[in-house]
């Protein structure tokens, strides 16, 4: 056809030949055929094109480096652009570049939206411009909220809770100095507010702060809220030693309303981190009075009573939830490999190759060993009936 002359190809034909070069793995092939593309200028504005020989690149090249490129020189990307160089990076096992990817085309289409909206003329509504913070915010793109956030001519509650929040996603203490700013200005904090603050102080491990906030919470009437309860006991079972459990206990018992399964498994998590058996079983009970078929609170109290050396209290409580009919879903993993996935679960003894994956497992296994490492078993789930 090129070498007639009569009927030149044209960008579908371009865009057919890549995809019969990713078939073949011809990626020689594919060079001279986005030679041609260039030649005949159908990297200009055909899309299609450019999504096809990204998709060849990426499944057939060495590394993703060509597929990248082209990627970078795309003007106007679509959804195929993006999803094309995720999976590229997806089956060649580099799910973290994957992911960050995604998050860069989630933003990409954010600012499209942010320039729309300022287009249109909507940067004065207010719900509008907390809506773009919130976008930034989630992105992760702090610095652009921070700017964009100052930038604002107005500003409510919600604004200064969406960048409160935003922040306390990124595990440092900014949202107690944005919280300071906030009650500067004369705004008075919500139950919101407070969830955030408290959950931040979680993340970093900072009690006195967390403690103070606290003493907040009580002074503005807010210590009856469900979801503020919740993070003051996280945030106590997460700053410190057991002393810290038996406070988030005790704040439990002052609180006054009846603590639902979610405060009771909060708790019970708090326990667990710091082998506080006792109070964990009293967590434990208390949830699956108010919820009987949590399968994950009869496991964890299950594994207490086997930690204690209490083997026919933790069969008893696997039997209690078979009986409400609870089943736990065994963890599956996967792995693509020629580009057929394969999967497997803890203990599988099924597959062509199991031989050899045992046979490879032993390798690290071996060198845990000859390093000392003593395996810890207290997080495991011990089944009296099958022995493991």
């Amino acid at each position: 056809m090129v070498k007639n002359g009569n009927d030149p190809p044209n960008a579908f034909t371009i865009s057919s030949v890549l995809k019969a070069c990713k078939g073949m793995k011809r990626v020689f092939c594919g060079r001279l055929v986005h030679g041609l593309a260039i030649k005949r200028r159908f990297m200009e504005g055909f899309i299609y094109v450019d999504n096809a020989l990204m998709d060849m690149y990426a499944s057939c090249g060495v590394g993703m480096r060509d597929a990248c490129v082209v990627f970078h020189d795309i003007k106007e990307k679509n959804v195929v652009s993006w999803t094309t160089l995720i999976a590229g990076y997806t089956h060649r096992g580099n799910g973290n570049r994957a992911l960050q990817i995604f998050r860069e085309m989630l933003l990409n289409f954010g600012r499209q939206i942010h320039t729309a909206v300022i287009k249109h003329g909507f940067e004065s509504d207010l719900p509008v411009t907390n809506s773009i913070l919130d976008m930034y915010c989630r992105c992760g793109c702090l610095s652009e909220a921070n700017k964009y956030f100052n930038d604002m001519t107005e500003k409510d509650l919600i604004t200064w809770n969406t960048l409160i929040a935003g922040y306390e996603r990124s595990d440092s203490i900014e949202p107690l100095f944005i919280f300071s700013q906030m009650e500067s200005e004369g705004f008075t904090p919500n139950c919101f507010t407070f969830t955030s603050l408290i959950a931040t102080c979680a993340n970093v491990a900072a009690l006195c702060c967390g403690q103070q906030v606290h003493g907040g919470i009580f002074r503005r009437g807010l210590d009856r809220n469900l979801e503020l309860a919740n993070a003051l006991i996280d945030m106590y079972a997460k700053c410190g030693r057991p002393g810290r459990v038996e406070e988030a206990y005790q704040l439990i018992r002052s609180m006054p309303f009846m603590a639902d399964e979610s405060v009771w498994g909060a708790l019970l998590g708090a326990c667990k981190a710091h082998n506080f058996s006792r109070l964990g079983k009293l967590a434990a009970k208390k949830a699956l009075a108010l919820r009987p078929n949590m399968v994950e609170t009869y496991v964890m109290l299950s594994n207490i009573y086997a930690a204690e050396g209490k083997w026919g209290e933790a069969a008893r409580m696997r039997k209690l939830m078979k009986r409400a009919g609870c089943r736990k879903v065994a963890g599956r993993s996967w792995i693509e490999v020629r580009n057929q996935v394969y999967s497997f679960v803890v203990g599988n003894k099924m597959g062509s190759h199991k031989e050899w994956v045992y046979e490879v497992l032993e390798l690290p296994v071996q060198h845990m060993k000859e390093a000392g490492y003593v395996p810890e078993v207290d997080c495991l789930i011990h089944d009296q009936e099958d022995g493991t």
